[in-house]
Formats: C-alpha cells, sequence, structure tokens
C-alpha cells in the first residue's frame, strides 16, 4: 500500500459550472478510500472513474504520456484542474509510479521507440524488444509484466480493452502476483467482469455518491453477463416462439 486516502474540497472550487466541478461526485464525495493493495472503479460511463484516476495521477506526480493534442471546438479550462483541489495521504510518503490509458500507450510505445534508437538498453525494461514489433495485446502485456515489478502506485483506465479473455486472465494473476509482493498498488477503472473477479479486491462501485464497496455478484457487469451467458436469446430476441 502506498496510498490509503484522497481528499475533495469543493468549498474551494473555482466554478459549479464546468465539468468537473459540476459533476455531481466531485461536489458531494470528500474522499476515496483505498484500502487494498488492488481497488478496482466500476460503474458506468461518465460516472467519473477516469477523471478521478487522472486527478490522482497529476496529484501524485504521475507524468500522463500523451501527443500533442488538437484544440476542441469547446475549451474548458477547468477540464484537468480537479488534481488542484485535491490532497493524497501518503502511507509511508511518495513512490515513483505510472499511468496507463489504452488509447495513450501507443504514444508511450512510440516514444520509447525514439529512446530507444540512442539507448537500445532501455527496452529490456519493457520485455527486452520494440513495442512496436508486437500486437496490440501482446505489447501491452509486455509492458505491465515488466513496469509492474518494480515499486510503485499503478493507476490503469480500461486496461482490458485490447486484451482478450485469455488474456485478462493472465493479467489479472501479473497484478495480483505483483501486488502480493508487497511493492505495488493498484487503483483500476474496468469494465471487466474478469478483472473484477480479482482476488483480494476492493470494488468502489460509482453508480452511487458517494462511491460505495460492492461485492463482485452485485456489480451489475457481473448480473449482465451471467444472465446473457444463460439465455442470450433472450437479450438477443433470437429465441424462436
Amino acid at each position: 500500500m502506498h496510498i490509503k486516502r484522497a481528499l475533495l474540497y469543493p468549498e474551494k472550487y473555482p466554478t459549479k459550472d464546468c465539468y468537473p466541478f459540476n459533476h455531481g461526485l466531485f461536489q458531494q464525495t470528500r474522499s476515496f478510500a483505498f484500502e487494498a493493495p488492488v481497488t478496482l472503479l466500476v460503474g458506468e460511463n461518465g460516472t467519473g472513474k477516469s477523471t478521478l484516476l487522472e486527478a490522482l495521477s497529476h496529484r501524485c506526480g504521475i507524468h500522463i504520456w500523451r501527443s500533442t493534442e488538437r484544440t476542441p471546438l469547446v475549451v474548458n479550462p477547468y477540464e484537468r484542474a480537479l488534481y488542484k483541489f485535491m490532497r493524497v495521504e501518503w502511507v509511508d510518503g511518495p513512490v515513483p509510479g505510472s499511468y496507463f490509458a489504452s488509447d495513450m500507450f501507443r504514444d508511450f510505445a512510440q516514444i520509447l521507440d525514439e529512446w530507444a534508437s540512442t539507448d537500445p538498453g532501455v527496452l529490456k525494461y519493457f520485455g527486452g524488444a520494440s513495442l512496436m514489433t508486437l500486437s496490440h495485446g501482446q505489447s501491452l502485456m509486455s509492458y505491465f509484466r515488466s513496469r509492474y515489478r518494480l515499486k510503485g502506485l499503478y493507476l490503469l483506465d480500461e486496461p482490458e480493452t485490447a486484451l482478450s479473455p485469455s488474456t485478462q486472465i493472465e493479467f489479472v494473476r501479473v497484478i495480483r502476483k505483483m501486488s502480493l509482493a508487497g511493492h505495488a498498488q493498484f487503483i483500476i477503472a474496468t469494465h471487466s467482469p474478469i478483472l473484477l473477479a480479482c482476488p483480494g479486491a476492493r470494488i468502489l462501485s460509482f453508480d452511487s455518491i458517494p462511491p460505495k464497496e460492492v461485492a463482485y455478484e452485485e456489480t451489475d457487469h457481473y448480473k449482465v453477463y451471467k444472465a446473457f451467458l444463460e439465455d442470450r436469446d433472450k437479450y438477443l430476441g433470437t429465441r424462436s416462439s
């Protein structure tokens, strides 16, 4: 465990009219507790999971790799300012870490290739080969296996996106092993019922404000997948009369 809590200060927000400061989650939640080596954030799209992860990353001094961004049609100057009104309680002082989102991973892999052109030895920290030469799922697992052996705080936004079901199981084994080793802490936003089954993980549902801890079998993801697999014709409307 590296962080035990993140606290928000809504009374200090610069506005209540723009996202994320107008979101009920961030107006009504004063703290988020992280009481297990693996915390899984679950909930519908738009519930604030990704925004919280990015704010935590900024607050903890973890760099987010992004390519040059285009200016959107409507500019929100507050979009990434939540971390300025957040405080993190560390267990034993700050540690390094990383932020992962699948839509940014290719940018990181390309930058890594540029580093390796002048310092090939850097690749040994990421599986020993260029991540650009592997399939998307293979490159992700090479990164995960190598990076998570190091002491740190790891924030991940839907890592299952490019992983097959069997690879998701392998990923769960990786984070389980690293968290049990006592040097890695994971906070993961996910829609995967496979990742949600990680043994010993604490699941926080963002479908409630403030988020509440739920059991695996209580998540909508588990219920929907279970019901679908038991009677897919009912849900697809293909049952013959």
